[in-house]
């Protein structure tokens, strides 16, 4: 089998076990584009800001100011590493306390100079250390997702890998919530939750199933708003058609929210979150 066949193949399997378990192992392909890579090309001089102004800087978050498409952004991201030394590096994108306060420091920066906000989602979960939580991680979480909620600009999530958890959650509170076709976005990593079921981490895919964490099942939920198209095989296979795919989305929602008064944007994503869970029997 060809190189190009692989994917496409991998792509065409059925089964609703497969199906699930597959869009997780696609979201976390070793090669898909991470924040950087997209950053990279959104942006012709996106400036990284660092440090939390308390504890120190967590690489695990990307977060700054850019110029995307004609005006002023504020981008925030999580961060994976491509090789084992980035990898420990970048703590596999699993965000520290100082992560979030950094990402909050950006969002309040751009509440007060008037920059939308957008936020690249890729992690399997806040950093669970015990030095994490004692520096106040949960905190950090509900209060990054407070002050998302509360901003006067427009504010739109892309979920661009493997979204799971709070340390997702932490910056997925947004006007809008777009998935990129091969993601995946869960309240749990498949392998945590087959460890909390069935006491074994070996239950990943079955737990992935129930899970439902494919971006067609999102929608359908309401967790999210649309779904971005990926190039053929995946984003892996060409990052810089997949950034177009992404950048246009986000393009577009920007323009849409740009036309809504803050007040009206602010009361809509409220709802928005509110809405989620609340069923009539």
């Amino acid at each position: 089998m060809t190189a190009p066949e692989r994917p496409r193949r991998f792509l065409r399997r059925r089964g609703g076990d497969g199906d699930a378990w597959h869009a997780v192992e696609l979201a976390r392909h070793q090669d898909r584009p991470y924040t950087l890579d997209y950053l990279a090309r959104f942006c012709d001089d996106f400036v990284e800001l660092h440090g939390d102004r308390a504890e120190g800087d967590d690489p695990a978050i990307v977060a700054g100011l850019g110029s995307f498409r004609g005006q002023t952004v504020a981008f925030v991201g999580h961060q994976k590493g491509r090789d084992l030394k980035q990898r420990a590096y970048r703590n596999f994108g699993m965000p520290r306390p100082e992560g979030y306060r950094k990402a909050m420091r950006v969002f309040e920066l751009a509440g007060r100079l008037g920059f939308p906000v957008v936020t690249l989602i890729d992690t399997p979960g806040a950093y669970p250390g015990v030095g994490a939580e004692q520096r106040g991680q949960s905190g950090a979480i509900a209060r990054s997702q407070l002050l998302l909620m509360g901003l006067n600009v427009p504010v739109v999530a892309c979920v661009i890998g493997e979204g799971s958890s709070g340390g997702a959650l932490a910056i997925g509170v947004a006007d809008r919530v777009l998935m990129q076709q091969h993601t995946i976005y869960t309240v749990i990593s498949p392998e945590g939750c087959a460890a909390i079921l069935w006491k074994d981490a070996g239950e990943a895919k079955r737990a992935a199933t129930a899970l439902r964490p494919t971006a067609p099942a999102c929608l359908a939920l309401g967790v999210i708003d649309q779904i971005v198209p990926e190039p053929g095989g995946g984003a892996h296979r060409d990052h810089a058609k997949a950034a177009d795919m992404l950048g246009d989305a986000i393009a577009a929602e920007l323009e849409f929210l740009d036309t809504l008064p803050p007040l009206e944007r602010r009361r809509l994503r409220r709802q928005k979150f509110e809405r989620m869970g609340a069923f009539l029997e």
